[in-house]
């Protein structure tokens, strides 16, 4: 398969790369890559280039164009939502608008924050979204524009990324920040009362290379299994690497962020499930292989 993977930096894109690597991949992002499997080349190129980008698809003529670009400073959002609604809206559907010119598959990456939260119960496909924040609305006017462009088109709702090339645009993931802090001896304080599913980058990508073989096109949910708030979650990751910082639950009344975040956000992948492709393993099972795998760097490094 011809893959166009637009995002190719972010820690999602990097864990795309590996799991494509089977298929011949044009992998793409705004700063310079460089090739790391066999069938891989890059592209320089920057999503908001429409005219550039719809040259270079015309060019490639791939069978799948896989969007995992997005603006997502969530906080900037509230403030100043243009740009989000340029890439997270805007261009997401001018790429659907390719793939329908190109007869081409799409797949778009977004959110659990298109949801308000208020089910305290795990979100299935069918459930109304009603987001609370800027992000969470540019999201979802991407999912309608998207779905209101090509039939051909994977919608993939996803919650609390975390991977091994870190979060570039938020200065590193939620793991790596909570695994600084405690080395650094700092007093640690995090919202006990938002409940999400952190999900590993690698199961992500895995799953959607495995969701790309099919023509079930549609929208999913797909993150790893349970559920826990942002305190469990921070406390697991100390348990894990062994460390015993000075970690507090604060409310998130008390945090004061800017944007309004969900308080359950817990997605059921009951898309995957019903067409028997889920392989997303429990939150805990995913955190554990990830942080072995930045101790085994760290202490290989």
């Amino acid at each position: 398969m011809k893959i166009v993977l637009i995002g190719a930096n972010g820690q999602l894109g990097s864990d795309l790369r590996e799991a494509l690597s089977q298929h011949h991949v044009w992998a793409s992002a705004r700063v310079a890559l460089t090739a790391k499997y066999p069938n891989e080349q890059i592209l320089q190129l920057d999503a908001t280039q429409l005219d550039v980008v719809r040259e270079r698809l015309n060019q490639i003529k791939p069978d799948l164009v896989l969007n995992a670009s997005a603006f997502h400073r969530v906080d900037d959002i509230e403030r100043d939502s243009s740009q989000a609604l340029l890439l997270n809206g805007h261009v997401a559907h001018q790429l659907a608008l390719m793939c329908r010119a190109l007869d081409c598959a799409f797949l778009h990456v977004s959110t659990d924050y298109v949801y308000d939260g208020a089910k305290h119960a795990p979100y299935v496909e069918s459930d109304l979204p009603n987001p609370l924040s800027a992000y969470g609305a540019s999201k979802l006017v991407g999912e309608h524009l998207v779905r209101a462009a090509w039939h051909k088109h994977f919608i993939v709702r996803t919650c609390g990324l975390y991977g091994i090339a870190g979060a570039s645009g938020k200065g590193g993931n939620f793991v790596n920040t909570m695994l600084r802090l405690a080395r650094d001896g700092k007093l640690i304080k995090v919202v006990a009362d938002q409940i999400c599913t952190p999900t590993f980058t690698l199961d992500l990508a895995r799953q959607i290379a495995v969701l790309i073989e099919t023509a079930h096109y549609g929208l999913y949910h797909i993150t790893n299994d349970g559920g826990c708030s942002w305190f469990e979650f921070a406390g697991e990751i100390f348990k894990l690497a062994g460390l015993s910082p000075s970690l507090s639950p604060i409310t998130s009344a008390q945090f004061n962020a800017p944007a309004t975040r969900p308080p359950y956000s817990v997605l059921e992948n009951a898309q995957l499930k019903s067409i028997g492709l889920d392989q997303m393993r429990h939150w805990r099972e995913a955190l554990a292989d990830y942080v072995s795998r930045i101790v085994s760097r760290e202490t290989s490094g």
